[in-house]
């Protein structure tokens, strides 16, 4: 196997503390604009990964994340904008991180090398073949996400992953990887920032294209969303202001009596009101 860590290599500058705050902006921009061309390449991977995704999600199964540190902390963010964003359960997209919830905050020191824990906590939530599961590992070697994808394929239950080395353990190991690879950071090694940055812009794929998939949205419109703030139900009023050709203040009245936009504009295209 040709395993190469990319994101362990030198970066392509140095002397940093020589550097100008204009000039170290400057250069991590530079080193930014090539993340995206990196996703693009990867978007069969992404296509594929997407479909076992809506096809579990469409027969009542769960996504689960897992991941350690900066990898594991962004797939508890996507997993948790899933219920606002959409209006689904907080069961349906899960993330989890080695070191438990302590470790979203605070680094849990050794926690990524468990090679039992991911399994465990797994298992606490009772997952099954119904569900899938993505390991979200930037150097694709992490032993949390590694054996929990080991377990998970030894029990028949579908395994993705997102890593950004090319022919790493994990994406080996996973039935259907995402390669997405950005390289050597500007710091060296410091996968927060371009291997952060593409994890992100895949989990973003994901979920979006998954929930537009399940018929959670209509047109371009967040119409499940919940309306947890001003500023969401502001934005609820003028979604039906511009769909129903209402005025605000009745917007606001039917949105007050039915809680949610799509069941809004049900009830009125049912001639009710």
């Amino acid at each position: 196997m040709n395993f190469e860590k990319t994101t362990e290599k030198d970066s392509n500058y140095d002397n940093l503390e020589n550097m100008s705050v204009n000039e170290i902006v400057a250069n991590i921009n530079n080193e930014d604009k090539t993340v995206a061309l990196a996703v693009e390449k990867a978007l069969p991977q992404v296509e594929t990964l997407i479909k076992q995704v809506v096809e579990k999600l469409r027969n009542d199964g769960r996504l689960f994340y897992i991941g350690a540190g900066t990898s594991g902390r962004l797939g508890i963010l996507d997993a948790s904008e899933c219920p606002p964003t959409f209006g689904v359960s907080h069961d349906l997209v899960i993330g989890l991180i080695a070191g438990g919830d302590t470790a979203i905050r605070k680094a849990v020191e050794f926690a990524e090398d468990s090679t039992e824990q991911c399994w465990t906590d797994l298992k606490a939530y009772n997952i099954t073949d119904k569900d899938i599961v993505i390991g979200i590992a930037a150097s694709g070697t992490t032993p949390y996400v590694l054996h929990g994808l080991k377990k998970c394929n030894e029990q028949n239950i579908i395994t993705g992953c997102i890593v950004c080395n090319h022919q790493s353990p994990i994406s080996m190991e996973a039935k259907y990887p995402i390669e997405v690879i950005v390289g050597p950071e500007f710091v060296t090694g410091s996968s927060r920032m371009k291997a952060g940055t593409a994890q992100k812009l895949v989990l973003n794929m994901i979920t979006t294209a998954t929930m537009i998939q399940l018929g959670k949205i209509k047109g371009n419109k967040m119409v499940d969303m919940q309306l947890s703030n001003h500023k969401l139900v502001n934005r609820g009023i003028q979604m039906l202001v511009k769909e129903l050709n209402i005025s605000e203040s009745k917007a606001k009245e039917l949105l007050d009596k039915y809680g949610n936009v799509r069941e809004v504009i049900k009830h009125i295209k049912n001639g009710r009101n």
